[in-house]
């Protein structure tokens, strides 16, 4: 029997933003060649309800594209609701409520995955000869890109060669042949460790790709969480019942069975070609290419009428920034939390390109403990800067918990009057980062190190506890009974409903 519900079922996920008028069923032809990804390039940049593409001008009959499966939502539908509907979460769940509720789920016992003898992603299966990607509609979707990009929201599939550890982890392919793919598998993440442990046995890595995957089980594929935790049993404690998996047709790796789309093979030990450029998640599309892994394709299976996802990456913000900024939100919340320092919520403001995160710390605590701005700038720093999760991030913002750090115009606001040029900055030259960052230097791409800071948007009374001043808001400088009137009359007054 299949598995149900928007965060375990990709098909019943489309459905329901369908269903709620947060995407649109076009049905006039497309081009996969950049009409498809001007059009979600547009629906990002204009709150739009996801675009599902069903009649492709090219690649074989079957095949449909959605675009911008975690784009934002006009308010007044929930600004958050496609990203809710990843976890199977109301549409009007708050950014709060959504990292509780994935931390909360980082600290409940594992619920191991189901294997299922099949499942949807098994109604159609290709084998080798069978298998040329160059007939499925891949998308080119940037003008500049160095070629079609079949992997852009999905995630790769490795175990080590112990079948201790199986990691789901998202990073793009790109179609490089008639049966493979080219794409980055860098040595800090779990697909890069992976793959070292399979070179040093000079053996191939077993590899899988799932598209059109569960959403909570994409999600968590792009949650830093610790080296040896399997991801399959972060999504049972999620969702709160195990994610049914069948076995792939060539290789012993097991893959969540509603699936759209699997690839399965292998990669080698050191067999490489040119992959990029790609406009990339900062927001930039910078000229050349690297040499990155090949994957060789043996097998594909899908469902019948499949649709493939795609994230057109680009100015925030896409799905890099909500469901890949949210994820290390949440794991930099915990990981803040677990170390004891005063902090009440983390945030990878999706407009910053997951370039910075805020952090928002309790003054009352922060009182208690006695720590100066250094002192604190400094533990924030070890403890993120050490850990998977703030590798990723390469600037913290300190903020007192009387901003809503979710809310940018608060948070620049904050930053505007609070941070002291000269003195509330800390650099950390030595604190390792993501070699992605766009205005790293040579030598730190190259090292891995540097770039990284943390700045201190906190008012020297706040170090004691105090309150700086009263906010000068509608909140803060009315009575309650005045406030009360004036929405009560709101409508009266001649005003639009305010989302």
């Amino acid at each position: 029997m299949t598995q149900r519900g928007s965060a375990l079922n990709f098909r019943d996920f489309v459905q329901e933003l369908l269903d709620t008028g947060d995407a649109v069923d076009i049905r006039k032809a497309v081009s996969p060649t950049l009409e498809a990804g001007a059009v979600t390039r547009r629906v990002y940049e204009t709150r739009g309800p996801a675009p599902l593409f069903g009649n492709l001008t090219e690649g074989d009959p079957g095949f449909r594209i959605l675009g911008a499966p975690a784009g934002l939502s006009p308010v007044k539908d929930g600004t958050y609701g496609r990203i809710a509907a990843h976890f199977g979460l109301p549409r009007d769940t708050t950014p709060r409520a959504l990292l509780e509720h994935l931390v909360a789920a980082m600290h409940a016992d594992p619920v191991a995955p189901r294997v299922v003898e099949t499942g949807p992603c098994k109604e159609n299966v290709l084998r080798g000869p069978d298998v040329d990607l160059h007939r499925r509609p891949v998308p080119l979707l940037h003008e500049q890109d160095g070629g079609r990009y079949l992997g852009t929201y999905g995630f790769h599939v490795v175990r080590t060669p112990d079948g201790q550890w199986t990691s789901w982890s998202v990073a793009r392919t790109m179609l490089n042949g008639r049966n493979t793919l080219v794409g980055p598998t860098m040595p800090q993440q779990h697909i890069g460790m992976i793959h070292r442990m399979w070179r040093e046995k000079g053996e191939p890595t077993p590899w899988a790709m799932v598209l059109g995957a569960p959403p909570a089980a994409l999600a968590a594929a792009g949650m830093p969480l610790p080296a040896e935790v399997d991801e399959d049993g972060y999504v049972g404690a999620l969702t709160g019942s195990p994610v049914e998996v069948v076995r792939t047709e060539t290789n012993g790796l097991y893959v969540p069975a509603c699936s759209e789309i699997v690839l399965e093979g292998w990669f080698s030990p050191d067999e490489t070609a040119p992959e990029g450029p790609m406009g990339e998640y900062h927001g930039y599309a910078f000229s050349g290419s690297k040499p990155q892994p090949v994957f060789h394709v043996e097998a594909v299976t899908y469902r019948d009428d499949a649709v493939l996802p795609i994230c057109v990456a680009g100015v925030p913000p896409e799905e890099n920034h909500t469901i890949w900024g949210t994820m290390i939100s949440a794991a930099s919340l915990d990981v803040l939390r677990s170390a004891g320092l005063p902090v009440t919520m983390a945030w990878c403001s999706y407009e910053a390109a997951t370039c910075w995160i805020a952090v928002a710390i309790d003054t009352r605590r922060l009182a208690e403990t006695g720590m100066g701005e250094k002192e604190l700038a400094d533990a924030v720093a070890g403890v993120l800067f050490g850990s998977h999760t703030g590798w990723l991030v390469p600037k913290v913002v300190l903020v007192a918990d009387d901003i809503d750090i979710t809310d940018i115009d608060q948070l620049v606001w904050a930053m505007a009057t609070r941070y002291h040029p000269g003195t509330g900055e800390y650099v950390y030259p030595d604190a390792p980062g993501i070699p992605m960052v766009p205005y790293l230097t040579g030598e730190e791409v190259r090292t891995g190190r540097g770039g990284k800071s943390v700045m201190s948007c906190l008012l020297p009374a706040q170090f004691e506890g105090r309150a700086p001043g009263v906010t000068a808001s509608f909140a803060n400088s009315f009575p309650d009974d005045v406030r009360r009137r004036v929405l009560g009359n709101w409508a009266e007054y001649g005003f639009p409903e305010v989302g």
